[in-house]
């Protein structure tokens, strides 16, 4: 097969800038689009060695299998296997547990979908985890397991039929990668049916070129086609960014621009002469390992620093991914595709050694729940334990979201006894489930567990984004406001959300190098944009709380839970493993700064003003300038008070529900 060195190029083009978007470079923001290159450039490489063999009456589904393996298998194994100590010195067991767990998904060529599962409120940060880009290796090999069959057993019909086939395939899976991104991003994002249209776009590109219709353009036809695709892809890279809606239609963008690319340049073109210079094609070369080594280096150098690491930090570690990619190339990756070295019964052999190894530890890693021969009394493991002890929310949605209603809400409490209480909120308010089942249980009394993910407990608003969990919540919400008017809901009502982010709409920043990670909120409310987004949000908080009160019940009304800004039990952890003591300031924000972020949240929910039927509790006075001046707290004697940024561990969760339940049972 004739060799392109414009195609290595591209492959340069397509690792950097996901190599720089990892890295957190803000000009880089769209530097995941690299993902997508790669998989055009797989699905036209695959096809032009499938169709050059079956025109030559000599393609071999086992021998396809080998060369994927010899390219693949060797690097990917070397990488993981390289992992494991750091993974097992520097992970605390929930983190060992989930990598323990990526280690299979791995091997079982399944990462997206354990990655896809994963995706949601509690998944652990996705910079985090340092085997998370392998998710799109288990697309391509996922992939690799239908396209090849279908090819030889289509062969004998003929090409016209078979490129009919790939044309409804391809339109089919967009349709449903644009489906997708609107009601299920994180499916649409790791999930081949919605991914595979673009390694579809790759076969079209080989059917083309190995046709009598793909003879050379014309040079001018050329230069615009190559440097239209040229600038496509760096108009993807630094213009979309995380809230683009990916990978629907605009994954058009960087998949045409690549298509076009392979199509038109050559070493007679601008573009072509640039791919194909000795640096371009040189980190071509080393693309696939440093593809590997990246997000592991990012993610340990995450788990080590007790702050989000420097731009410099990163570039040197960018650096450093790139030589051991080459060290990975030139002694791992040449070797192993190298058939005279390496006999088909090794790599097989070797293939299938290296699954049930890592299946294994991934195995052992799960079923001990990430300790795997650790001691459970360390400091930095108690830590963790702490903090994943969150309660059941998870269950409960679920049944929240397959009813519809709150007719499939959980009890808190025993159910054979009295509902005297609702918990009515967000996943701020699920935090507190937990403690309120073990107090319900100790005074004989039970309570309705009505909170949902991002599912603020007032009448009006919606989520801008309108996804499926968004839609979840406006029929809860739409449930709980119909009970009240009907008289259907206990006596006492707890109402507690994360007011400050929905009165802000911004993450919070600590100041101190805590930044929360994510989108800034997409709440609305009905009218905001006649009489301003804050006035109508305070309007509906207050109108919400109020019309509870008037239908005769008792509301308790928890003020918001200081934010921390970074992960409290990671801090703490990387605190002990620094100094091998924690203070009672590791982990703690500025209560001027608390203050000020919820000076606009606080007037709202003052100005509900005091009635008979309201009571108010507020955490801060539990948290903030109690065991440390003028500080807010996130660890009390060394245990977490929060689970990650902003949520309240169960321990946290204790010191607030005592006094809540003093109002319940009144």
């Amino acid at each position: 097969m004739e060799y392109r060195r414009e195609i290595d190029g591209l492959r340069a083009l397509a690792v950097l800038p996901v190599i720089f978007f990892h890295a957190g470079y803000e000009s880089f923001s769209g530097g995941f689009v690299g993902v997508d290159v790669f998989f055009v450039i797989s699905g036209y490489l695959i096809t032009k060695i499938i169709l050059s063999d079956l025109e030559h009456g000599r393609f071999s589904i086992v021998g396809f299998y080998e060369r994927r393996a010899r390219r693949i298998l060797p690097a990917l194994f070397f990488v993981m296997l390289v992992c494991l100590p750091f993974a097992w010195r520097w992970l605390l067991p929930g983190d060992m547990k989930d990598f323990s767990q990526s280690l299979v998904a791995v091997v079982a060529f399944s990462s997206n979908l354990l990655f896809w599962k994963e995706s949601g409120y509690f998944d652990v940060a996705a910079e985090l985890k340092p085997l998370l880009h392998t998710w799109s290796l288990a697309v391509e090999e996922q992939y690799y397991l239908f396209f090849p069959v279908f090819l030889m057993l289509a062969w004998r019909i003929g090409k016209g039929p078979i490129l009919l086939i790939m044309g409804l395939l391809t339109l089919g899976s967009l349709v449903l990668a644009e489906w997708g991104v609107r009601s299920d991003p994180a499916l649409a994002f790791y999930l081949l049916p919605t991914r595979g249209w673009e390694l579809l776009v790759g076969a079209f590109v080989a059917f083309y070129l190995s046709s009598k219709a793909g003879v050379a353009p014309r040079r001018d036809v050329a230069e615009a086609g190559g440097l239209l695709g040229f600038l496509l892809l760096v108009y993807s890279v630094f213009t979309f960014d995380e809230a683009t809606p990916f990978p629907g239609l605009s994954a058009l963008v960087p998949t045409a621009g690549t298509a076009l690319v392979i199509l038109c340049s050559s070493p007679a073109t601008a573009v072509g002469r640039w791919l194909g210079s000795e640096v371009a094609v040189g980190i071509g070369l080393i693309s696939y390992s440093a593809y590997l080594w990246h997000q592991p280096l990012f993610a340990f150098l995450r788990h080590r620093s007790l702050t989000e690491p420097s731009g410099s930090l990163f570039f040197a570690m960018a650096l450093t991914s790139l030589f051991l990619a080459y060290l990975t190339w030139r002694f791992v990756e040449t070797p192993f595709r190298n058939k005279a070295k390496t006999s088909r019964s090794l790599i097989f052999g070797g293939a299938s050694a290296g699954l049930a190894f890592f299946g294994l530890v991934g195995v052992i890693g799960h079923v001990t729940d990430g300790y795997f021969g650790r001691n459970p009394d360390d400091a930095a493991l108690l830590i963790q334990k702490t903090a994943r002890e969150t309660g059941r929310s998870k269950e409960c949605w679920e049944k929240l979201r397959e009813s519809g209603s709150l007719e499939g809400a959980c009890v808190l409490g025993d159910d054979s006894k009295p509902l005297t209480f609702a918990l009515f909120g967000d996943s701020h308010a699920a935090t507190l489930a937990n403690q309120m089942d073990l107090h319900a249980r100790r005074s004989g009394v039970s309570g309705y567990d009505f909170t949902y993910i991002a599912c603020s407990p007032i009448r009006h608003g919606s989520d801008a984004k309108n996804d499926a969990n968004s839609r979840v919540c406006s029929d809860l919400r739409r449930d709980f406001f119909d009970r009240l008017e009907r008289g259907g809901l206990p006596r006492t009502i707890v109402v507690f959300a994360r007011w400050t982010l929905r009165v802000e709409r911004s993450r919070f920043d600590n100041g101190e190098g805590g930044v929360e990670l994510g989108e800034d909120d997409p709440w609305i409310v009905p009218g905001y944009l006649a009489t301003g987004y804050v006035e109508t949000l305070g309007e509906s908080i207050k109108s919400s709380v109020m019309e509870m009160i008037a239908a005769g019940h008792r509301v308790v009304l928890v003020y918001p839970a200081p934010e921390m800004g970074w992960s409290v039990p990671l801090q703490l952890v990387r605190a002990v493993q620094y100094r091998g003591v924690l203070n009672d300031h590791d982990a703690s924000v500025s209560l001027d700064v608390f203050r000020e972020r919820n000076k606009r949240t606080y007037r709202i929910l003052d100005e509900i003003g005091e009635h008979e039927g309201l009571v108010r509790v507020r955490p801060a006075e539990f948290f903030c300038d109690t065991y440390v001046r003028e500080r807010c707290v996130g660890n009390v004697s060394g245990l977490p008070l929060y689970y990650d940024d902003d949520h309240l561990s169960n321990f946290g969760a204790g010191f607030v529900v005592g006094e809540i339940m003093k109002h319940v049972l009144r």
